[in-house]
């Protein structure tokens, strides 16, 4: 994997730069839909590739590893011929997860004891096994394994915790070295930064982190619940201190609004279920703000679901139409409503990036943001 560093913004630390991989480019800032077990929720791979173009999507190890196994992509040829996607594709570690199943697993120094939320089976993930089952899946880039601390955090406890994922990530490079990749093309390996909300905790990870050497890096913990100002102070903290010459992704991040106020931290690269989750519950994103579609108000409204016209569903349908679907409880209400916001958060990052090639970025970031806080 290569990163260039094309341009940064003037008046802030806005990048665009392009990584490269043996499964093509990736245009940074980007933000990568999730498609958690194999697919994007609601979205054909065709419509996912021809009307939404992601340069990247992002799979996930745990759900993976559980369902279909391991052994059945392996099978396959790797998640890509699995699922019929011939672009780049990320896998988290199974760290957050393990951190959301909270109850049901047991952390030590060796790794996570897990009961699966599927059948109630026990499995155990270590930096070894996780770097196993990523080559397995076979993602272009593959992340550490790591402790995800919630929020609020006691402070000696995030400490612990930093310092067993900084132990984690030498076993993580050390096993790599060990395990040869399976589908004739290279995979990018991305410590992750921790520490909480803690500056002097983050400071400290994210110099450990810059020091490993790898071609990118990630921070994590963040968008666990604390408020956004929080998040944005620690991402400053560590975009200072990572290097300028990798890539930088912000894992789990977030309402569009986050989106932008961590590109103009230094961020490129970002995920979060928010697009297709919060399409499934009528809630729609776009530049002009927020609209949830299930109010009454737009029972009767016959213009176009977004004028702007991001993806071909935002002209073809009508915002009483798309109403209408969510009140009879159709499926094809989630299909169009996810393709908008995946839509709309594509043309976001892209849109981005173009304004921070032309050194317009802050100016119009600061009118995007206020724009987007508006509920319609």
């Amino acid at each position: 994997m290569t990163f260039d560093l094309l341009h940064t913004d003037i008046n802030s630390k806005a990048r665009a730069g392009v990584i490269t991989t043996d499964h093509g480019v990736i245009e940074t800032p980007i933000f990568m839909p999730v498609g958690t077990a194999a697919t994007v929720k609601g979205v054909h791979q065709r419509e996912l590739k021809e009307d939404i173009n992601p340069d990247i999507i992002l799979g996930n190890t745990y759900h993976l590893y559980l369902r279909p196994k391991t052994e059945i992509l392996e099978k396959a040829g790797g998640l890509h011929k699995f699922m019929n996607w011939d672009r780049n594709i990320l896998t988290d570690s199974g760290g957050f997860q393990v951190y959301s199943l909270s109850g049901r697993r047991k952390i030590k120094e060796e790794g996570v004891k897990f009961k699966s939320h599927i059948d109630g089976s026990y499995h155990f993930f270590s930096p070894e096994n996780v770097m196993e089952i990523q080559r397995t899946i076979g993602a272009d880039i593959i992340m550490a394994f790591d402790e995800c601390t919630p929020y609020p955090c006691d402070y000696r406890y995030a400490k612990r915790s930093m310092h067993m994922t900084h132990r984690w990530l030498d076993r993580c490079i050390s096993h790599l070295e060990k395990v040869p990749v399976k589908y004739g093309y290279d995979q990018a390996f991305f410590p992750i930064v921790q520490g909480s909300t803690f500056k002097d905790l983050r400071a400290e990870s994210a110099e450990y982190i810059a020091n490993a050497g790898a071609v990118g890096n990630a921070i994590g913990g963040l968008s666990v619940g604390e408020p956004a100002e929080e998040m944005y102070e620690m991402c400053e903290i560590v975009t200072n201190i990572l290097p300028k010459d990798k890539p930088r992704y912000l894992m789990g991040v977030g309402t569009p609004i986050n989106i932008l106020e961590n590109i103009a931290l230094g961020i490129d690269m970002f995920d979060c279920v928010m697009p297709t989750r919060n399409a499934r519950n009528g809630m729609l994103f776009t530049s002009e703000g927020f609209i949830n579609i299930k109010n009454k108000k737009w029972a009767d409204d016959f213009s176009p679901i977004d004028p702007m016209a991001i993806t071909w569903v935002d002209t073809d349908y009508s915002k009483a139409y798309l109403r209408h679907l969510f009140i009879s409880d159709e499926y094809l209400a989630k299909q169009i409503a996810t393709i908008h916001n995946l839509g709309f958060y594509m043309w976001l990052v892209r849109e981005a990036r173009k304004q921070i090639l032309a050194g317009t970025f802050y100016a119009w970031k600061e009118k995007m943001v206020k724009q987007m806080a508006t509920r319609l």
